[in-house]
């Protein structure tokens, strides 16, 4: 496995203004948009029986995963190419111990079988072109100890990492996953019963508004919903190619297909776990962000999108973003300007509710355009708002439909 690996072989003038434009350090303010980071803890909990698989004579177990994935331009090419710098695989398992050794043994299996070699200056760790790879196995793991925070009895812990020659992250960065870990499950909000509406004509009586939004109107441009990483990082439980009923969370160190893939299908998976980023690259902004850019522009609305979205589509449609993924958990403050008289929550769902309480506590009332439901692997599911409460209004439809008819409604020409 060489790096850089190519993402896109070849990228015309214009979308090289694209990346610069949108992806550089600059372009980005305080986020690096092009690095792709994600986080997930899945641990055995009372709050979450039915997905981990808790009871109340079996819990504990931990699994722990952390990619981050450097992107940039390769302009030794004739044509600039988008290519992958660096990675970053962190995996991380706490369970029975006869089940860590168990895996451990999978381990020496599934780097044979990938051609990893042994480093000659470091134990436990082996080499495949730019790739390393260490395994660590601990009886208490140190991030246990550094928390306080105590494993069930005869349950032991194995890390693998997998990352570029010469990659460095601080210890903040390193610690990221287990701080989110030590924050506790999300509590649920409690939903209230929010008024339905056909369409947008509600917000007429409350200009200009505020626009939050979530991952709706990304899938509307082709984006990959956030359950596609989902699959691609194993973060559910799969029976062959099949996730399984109920999507159960990946809790035994016997189903960890991800870092098997990983090790015995390196350049696969690779090129698995980069197509997110592809498609964020050359997807371009729909009907919806381009409407959204008319009403800003005719005073309509006010403010940047706080968004939690990482493909950069309101940016390419020349609107300000107030990014708000953290996973710290910590929120960042999102400005909402003297004159904002609403908030418009566009989905499939806008997870910074942070974002709307601050809403509420400024006394905006707070429109959702959500369709409450999605598709998955061929079957739709419910998925109602989980803080839509009384005085709010829901529109269920797909943003494009929707605020062109707001558009149409305001003399909007888009």
């Amino acid at each position: 496995m060489l790096l850089p690996h190519p993402v896109i072989d070849s990228l015309t003038p214009a979308q090289v203004r694209v990346w610069e434009e949108n992806f550089t350090p600059e372009a980005g303010g305080q986020r690096r948009p092009a690095v792709e980071e994600g986080i997930w803890r899945r641990t055995q909990d009372p709050a979450n029986a039915e997905q981990s698989g808790w009871s109340e004579d079996e819990s504990g177990r931990r699994r722990v995963v952390h990619y981050r994935l450097h992107y940039g331009l390769d302009r030794t090419q004739p044509m600039e190419r988008l290519v992958l710098e660096e990675l970053y695989l962190y995996v991380s398992w706490l369970a029975p111990a006869a089940e860590i050794a168990d895996h451990r043994r999978e381990l020496d299996q599934w780097l044979a079988a990938g051609r990893w070699r042994p480093t000659r200056d470091q134990d436990g760790a082996w080499r495949r072109g730019d790739l390393h790879v260490t395994i660590t196995e601990h009886a208490v793991h140190p991030q246990d100890e550094r928390a306080d925070r105590q494993a069930p009895d005869g349950f032991t812990s194995i890390d693998v990492t997998i990352q570029s020659e010469g990659y460095t992250l601080t210890r903040a960065a390193r610690n990221l996953p287990w701080d989110v870990l030590a924050g506790g499950m999300r509590v649920k909000e409690q939903r209230g019963t929010p008024a339905y509406a056909d369409d947008l004509s509600g917000l007429l009586d409350h200009l200009p508004f505020v626009v939050e939004a979530g991952c709706g109107t990304s899938i509307e441009a082709g984006i990959p919903p956030l359950h596609w990483l989902h699959e691609v990082y194993r973060v559910t439980a799969r029976s062959g190619n099949e996730l399984t009923q109920g999507y159960a969370f990946t809790l035994a160190p016997a189903d960890d297909i991800l870092v098997r893939e990983v090790l015995t299908e390196t350049e696969r998976k690779v090129d698995d776990m980069v197509s997110m980023f592809r498609t964020v690259v050359l997807a371009e902004p729909t009907a919806a962000h381009r409407a959204l850019k008319a009403l800003h522009d005719a005073g309509h609305m006010v403010g940047p999108v706080a968004t939690h979205n990482f493909d950069r589509l309101f940016a390419k449609a020349g609107l300000d973003e107030a990014f708000m993924r953290r996973y710290d958990q910590r929120t960042p403050h999102m400005p909402f300007p003297e004159n904002a008289k609403a908030l418009l929550v566009t989905g499939l769902h806008a997870d910074r509710r942070a974002v709307q309480a601050r809403a509420r506590d400024l006394g905006l009332p707070i429109f959702y355009l959500d369709t409450e439901g999605l598709t998955e692997n061929g079957v739709y599911k419910p998925y109602l708002i989980e803080g839509a409460r009384e005085g709010d209004v829901v529109v269920r439809s797909e943003a494009t439909p929707a605020l062109l008819h707001l558009c149409d409604l305001l003399g909007v020409n888009i």
